[in-house]
């Protein structure tokens, strides 16, 4: 049984517990910045911050690690800390038993895949990703490292998704479709052209609304358009 430390302990991080409960995975317990060691979640205790991985994963036969942040670019400013840390860190992927992949998919390091997350054909998806509960995505698309798709969203084939980029709950997204890296596509919309890099676009049809930056919340206010 693999043995495996999730990073973060909040709502995103307790639904991969469960994830890792369905695969009969061990949880060693969380690791995280702002809740002390010793606190306890889920029944899980908080082994210490991202600072004290090499001593933890020695003193709880850690096999690998998963960072459950389901912000993007907090993930990767995550997984950046823990290479620095722990140079050839492991990070496990780990995917729901109801979840349906298709043949020649290629799924990348660290990702989670959510209960009844469908991922088609010849799909391809980059390291660090998130396909959230009940999402689709159809054959011959492509996820890029540190992007995600929230509970219900629906792809067309041949869509590609930047670097970093989410697409919110329920939004869905026609056949070849490409969004830039780091943009949001806003939830319940419905995208029909391709998007540049770091710009928010909602609405039915979704329209760009404005320009952001990685880092920015998703739907964080701005006082001009794009």
């Amino acid at each position: 049984m693999e043995r495996i430390a999730i990073v973060g302990s909040s709502g995103h991080a307790r639904m991969v517990l469960d994830v890792l409960a369905a695969v009969k995975a061990k949880c060693c317990g969380f690791i995280d910045s702002f809740k002390p060691a010793g606190s306890v979640v889920q029944g899980i205790a908080v082994l210490g911050d991202e600072r004290a991985i090499p001593e933890l994963q020695e003193r709880h036969r850690i096999d690998s690690l998963i960072i459950a942040i389901g912000d993007n670019y907090s993930r990767e400013q995550m997984a950046q800390r823990i290479r620095e840390i722990l140079p050839g860190a492991r990070f496990a992927t780990v995917i729901h038993p109801s979840c349906q992949l298709g043949g020649d998919v290629q799924i990348g390091e660290g990702c989670v895949l959510m209960p009844g997350s469908i991922v088609n054909q010849g799909s391809r998806i980059g390291d660090f990703c998130i396909l959230n509960t009940r999402s689709s995505l159809d054959h011959d698309s492509e996820m890029k490292n540190f992007s995600s798709i929230a509970p219900g969203v629906t792809t067309g084939g041949n869509v590609q998704i930047g670097v970093g980029s989410c697409a919110c709950i329920g939004a869905v997204i026609v056949e070849k479709v490409t969004i830039g890296d780091y943009t949001v596509v806003g939830a319940g919309s419905l995208l029909l052209n391709s998007l540049p890099d770091r710009v928010v676009a909602y609405g039915v049809p979704a329209k760009i609304i404005r320009r952001r930056e990685p880092g920015d919340p998703y739907l964080k206010p701005r006082a001009t358009n794009y």
